[in-house]
């Protein structure tokens, strides 16, 4: 049932779908929906609940601590937008429609977006330790670069499903080249310091 509520909300919308539409889709009866979720709304939440549940699982088994944090980066982001591009109605669901429908849709949305900044931030917390404990990034900063992640991948997830012919590891590739060409201007003294 959440599956075939998944993909007529990202066809339609939530507030063009129909509790008849997501049931037919289903194979089950109107009234069947009804009795286990109550009302659209409580459906488009459990939607909204999985499918965040899907790309946290996703994203915190790409990250892994005893890797240097710019391979887990990549790694993560790579993952991250197969998962996108493999799941597109999930994404249109989450990030296109539930953000965009108020309460308390995009509290669900926040909540979920919260749990892979954590997951991020430790990441960068963790990779970024010297050998004898201090730290070479502070929390506060790392969940900055954390937030930073997470808002480029936001808007480069869009980009994605707008440039169909494009796969997620080109796009991770391409990103990588533009990140390394902005640090080497930076280093040979192309660009002014900050």
């Amino acid at each position: 049932m959440i599956d075939a509520a998944v993909r007529v909300f990202s066809q339609v919308g939530y507030h063009t779908a129909s509790v008849e539409e997501i049931a037919g889709a289903a194979g089950i009866s109107k009234p069947m929906v009804y009795i286990y979720l109550g009302s659209k709304e409580r459906l488009f939440t459990a939607c909204i609940h999985r499918e965040a549940d899907r790309v946290v699982e996703t994203v915190r088994a790409a990250l892994h601590p005893d890797e240097p944090p710019e391979l887990g980066l990549w790694s993560g982001l790579r993952v991250f937008f197969r998962f996108v591009a493999d799941n597109r109605d999930s994404w249109t669901v989450l990030y296109q429609h539930a953000r965009t429908q108020g309460e308390p849709f995009a509290d669900e949305v926040r909540a979920a977006r919260s749990r892979v900044i954590e997951e991020i931030t430790a990441m960068v917390v963790a990779g970024t330790r010297m050998p004898g404990g201090e730290r070479i990034v502070s929390e506060r900063d790392a969940e900055i670069l954390a937030r930073i992640a997470i808002g480029a991948a936001d808007s480069l997830s869009d980009w994605l499903l707008e440039h169909p012919g494009e796969s997620p590891d080109g796009l991770v590739d391409r990103v990588t080249d533009l990140a390394l060409v902005g640090v080497e201007r930076y280093n040979t003294g192309d660009l002014p310091p900050a």
